[in-house]
């Protein structure tokens, strides 16, 4: 197209000129007229258009908050009814394991010599110890079961000491004694100093467990003598139908409590619900979630507000997903996940107030905006009339001037709109509108077009940074599951640094947040060091969980001073009983005696040992397999031995070490193993980690860790 004064002949500058110079003295009289319609009527499609958007953004915003609440808080409460779940299934696991041992103590008294237990001392606060008590007017040498009982009470003070939930354990006879293992021995004395009486037959915990005949949990009780909120896990002792004894630990409720309310730092209210629907745990201390006492407690099944009455209702039996519910004249975002091990229910809820505030700031803000836009807009409107007054008066006089100032008056905003679209290209800036683009046709309503679309592109980008900083909390907590998970296993090295006759080292690299390997050492005694090395089947939290059960079992029946076989098959039983979820954990359990240097083994489906004798190099050794810890109940495991010389190692691992893969889809495998082993046979146990880290990581390179990789030599010195 050419141009001819700044008129492009042939476009759109020319066909506007051309139809403004026909009726251009027509329109005159009717200018007026018309431009007062037209403002009246773009003012009300501003209005309506406000009004839109206002109803849009409410909308969108509601919608993606729900969305993340769904994904957020339902996510987080499973997280923490799973935690807690894992600590009553930590202390139920406990209570079975003295209910087992005693009620062999009971059948077997030909077994076991009577054991005698002192009275507390008051030297002994704060250092875990075993004590007894029992009834007023009872002579403990009346009890016809206190001095079989008296052999709990290594298990019992090994118990308490390694547990991280209870805070006591204990043992009462028939007879009204008890023997009980803990720190508080300080607590148990009256005002002269006098060791207290205790109606063992009378609390709650003994007779809940006498008639229910079996594992039993209280509600919230004060501790009798530290005046402290928890529960007690407990179970009866029979011999011959005859009741002897009752086991059982006591969990203060400060420590899940304190858990729950550091949970709800970011806003949320947390709190647990029992079997009889009365609240136990709450982060709050008022209102409807607050917490009472037993005596205290109501059922919130009953609850007049018939909302919380059939939300508690079905929290105790299934998931309820993401709900409201109104309360106290307040609505609230709820959900809630049972605890299959008590009958219990962890639920979560947000006060919707809370969740809404963005939102009324946002309308807020947009209403603040389109009020000053309406009034500069009347404004500048009753400045444009006076103008056109003059204007239409000088348009008379030159129309030819006046209808090309028009035309290009008209094609301007294309212009404008089409150099800032350019300049939006490689930038962050939003398209907004601008007094250039408000012609009140066709091109203000696409300018206005324009600017939502870029106005709504920014508040997505707003949510999505929104909904990336929840992902960040998320693996913030996975973090701290994580170091949880670590601080579990044996960490500090030099393990033993009186013992010079060993060295030990151990490492664990999860493939998730947290994984399902683990390993463990410790003493059973001054001559036998006890070595576990176990994969659980699965990742993340639930192996972690059923990983921590496992390694305590180990430990626990370890330390009674069982056979390796002894201890898999007695593991097996005790997770075979609430193994709903089918996993399964693969076990190498041995004992090295330290003196000979003679390790006694057995093998539940765990990879094969590798083994270095004083002057030679690390070698397969394989050994008799028996079937995975939780894969069948009943079964039976083979022993074997074998002798470390002073100078030999033993070195045992996991899959993910052999089954490391690279890019090229290869495995490590054993021979990759032994190479890296046998480059220094005659390292340090840590030396012998390292450099087979090292050769891993240089196998596999860039390519994802797809399986937990842990790792465990020891060396004779």
């Amino acid at each position: 197209m050419k141009k001819l004064f700044g008129l492009k002949l042939g476009g759109l500058q020319q066909k506007i000129l051309n139809l403004v110079l026909v009726f251009v003295f027509a329109i005159v009289g009717a200018f007026m007229i018309t431009s007062v319609y037209l403002s009246r009527n773009l003012t009300k499609v501003v209005e309506d258009s406000s009004d839109k958007q206002e109803k849009s953004m409410t909308e969108i915003s509601e919608k993606t908050i729900s969305a993340v609440l769904e994904l957020s808080l339902t996510k987080s409460n499973k997280m923490e009814a799973d935690i807690a779940n894992g600590i009553f299934t930590l202390a139920k696991g406990d209570v079975q394991t003295l209910q087992e041992y005693a009620e062999y103590i009971f059948n077997n008294p030909d077994e076991f010599s009577e054991k005698p237990v002192s009275y507390p001392k008051k030297e002994n606060d704060g250092t875990p110890s075993v004590q007894l008590q029992h009834e007023a007017g009872l002579d403990p040498e009346n009890d016809r079961y206190l001095g079989l009982a008296g052999n709990m009470s290594e298990l019992m003070l090994s118990m308490y000491k390694n547990s991280s939930v209870l805070n006591s354990c204990f043992i009462a006879t028939a007879d009204g004694s008890i023997i009980f293992a803990d720190d508080r021995s300080g607590s148990y004395f009256d005002e002269n100093g006098n060791v207290e009486a205790f109606e063992t037959r009378q609390r709650p915990w003994y007779t809940g467990a006498v008639e229910n005949k079996g594992l039993y949990f209280t509600g919230v009780e004060l501790d009798a003598f530290t005046g402290i909120p928890g529960l007690v896990c407990a179970a009866p002792v029979y011999v011959d139908g005859k009741l002897v004894a009752v086991v059982g630990a006591d969990i203060f409720l400060y420590q899940l409590s304190d858990y729950m309310k550091d949970s709800a730092k970011s806003g949320s209210i947390n709190c647990i619900v029992n079997e009889n629907g009365e609240l136990i745990f709450s982060s709050i201390d008022e209102g409807t979630f607050k917490t009472s006492t037993a005596d205290e407690a109501v059922d919130l099944r009953e609850h007049e507000n018939k909302e919380l009455a059939a939300f508690v209702s079905k929290a105790l039996k299934e998931p309820t997903g993401l709900t409201s519910l109104s309360l106290q004249g307040r609505e609230y975002y709820v959900c809630a996940t049972p605890m299959d091990v008590v009958g219990w229910t962890v639920a979560s809820a947000v006060d919707k107030e809370m969740t809404d505030a963005p939102t009324k700031s946002l309308i807020s803000a947009h209403e603040k905006i389109n009020s000053e836009s309406e009034d500069d807009y009347h404004n500048r409107s009753e400045k444009s009339q006076r103008i056109l007054l003059i204007i239409t008066v000088a348009i008379l006089i030159l129309a030819v001037a006046a209808a090309l100032t028009l035309a290009r008056a008209i094609v301007k905003p294309i212009e404008r709109m089409t150099a800032r679209i350019g300049e939006m290209k490689d930038s962050d800036h939003a398209f907004e509108m601008e007094n250039t683009y408000r012609t009140g046709d066709e091109i203000e309503v696409l300018a206005e077009s324009f600017a939502t679309l870029s106005k709504h592109a920014r508040e997505y980008i707003a949510q999505i940074t929104r909904i990336t900083a929840e992902k960040e909390r998320i693996g913030a907590e996975l973090e701290l599951a994580t170091k949880i998970q670590a601080d579990m296993l044996p960490n500090i090295y030099p393990a033993f640094p009186d013992r010079e006759e060993f060295d030990i080292y151990a490492t664990m690299t999860p493939a998730k947040e947290v994984g399902g390997d683990f390993y463990d050492f410790f003493l059973i005694d001054d001559d036998h060091l006890g070595l576990v090395m176990a994969d659980v089947s699965g990742k993340g939290v639930p192996a972690a969980l059923f990983m921590m059960m496992s390694k305590i079992l180990v430990s626990n029946y370890a330390m009674m001073g069982m056979s390796p076989a002894k201890v898999l098959e007695q593991v097996n039983a005790q997770i075979c009983k609430n193994n709903e979820e089918e996993m399964f954990v693969t076990v190498w359990f041995g004992v090295l005696e330290i003196s000979t240097g003679k390790v006694t083994a057995a093998n539940a489906g765990h990879e094969y040992p590798i083994i270095k004798k004083a002057d030679g190099s690390f070698e397969l050794f394989k050994d008799k397999h028996g079937f995975v810890i939780g894969g069948m109940d009943g079964m039976r495991y083979k022993e074997y031995e074998f002798t470390l010389e002073k100078g030999g190692a033993l070195f045992l691992y996991t899959d993910g070490v052999a089954e490391a893969t690279n890019a090229a889809n290869e495995l490590f495998g054993i021979e990759r193993m032994l190479e890296a082993l046998n480059a220094e046979p005659e390292a340090a146990p840590k030396k012998l980690l390292g450099n087979m880290q090292k050769a891993v990581d240089g196998f596999v390179g860039d390519a994802p860790q797809f399986d937990d990789l842990t790792m465990l030599s020891v060396k004779l010195l």
